[in-house]
């Protein structure tokens, strides 16, 4: 019998063979209301998120959505990869390891975000998995407004 302080960990079995593999664009219109739906439910306040004139009065084309808007127009590419049976992802076992972003040109209303997904990177470390997936998101003139790195692991049992 083991002890209630005792914690025993076997290592994930990690299949690294989707590793590289890409997901099909996913296309996301911008709207105004999604933008200040956001904007309220976050907390921001900064009246560009909200008023068409202060936010071309700051030099946005349009109302701007707030940086992290970005996780709204990535789902669509982003959780096909998550949920691929071929990553292997057990999700009873997942935990958000993280997420960094290097944003480019603004988000404004209006625009039509692009976005692709890939698999980075999988591998097992201490017993545990990690699934490293990127995406790029790209508006309708082609310019990069953000590339996303997206890091889920897997606790060994």
């Amino acid at each position: 019998m083991r002890g209630a302080a005792e914690v025993t960990s076997r290592a994930v079995p990690v299949d690294a063979a989707a590793k590289g593999k890409t997901y099909p664009p996913h296309e996301y219109e911008v709207g105004k209301e999604k933008i200040r739906e956001y904007a309220l439910a976050v907390g921001e306040e900064n009246p560009i998120h909200f008023d068409r004139e202060q936010a071309r009065a700051a030099g946005f084309r349009d109302i701007p959505a707030p940086p992290m808007f970005a996780v709204v127009y990535s789902a669509g590419a982003v959780g096909p990869a998550v949920l691929d049976p071929e990553v292997g992802i057990n999700f009873a076992m997942m935990v958000h390891g993280g997420q960094e972003f290097a944003w480019g040109e603004p988000v404004c209303a209006g625009d039509t975000i692009t976005t692709e997904a890939s698999i980075k990177d999988i591998y097992e470390r201490g017993g545990m998995g990690f699934y490293i997936f990127e995406s790029v998101s790209r508006n309708q003139d082609g310019e990069e407004v953000v590339r996303g790195t997206w890091t889920n692991i897997v606790r060994g049992s």
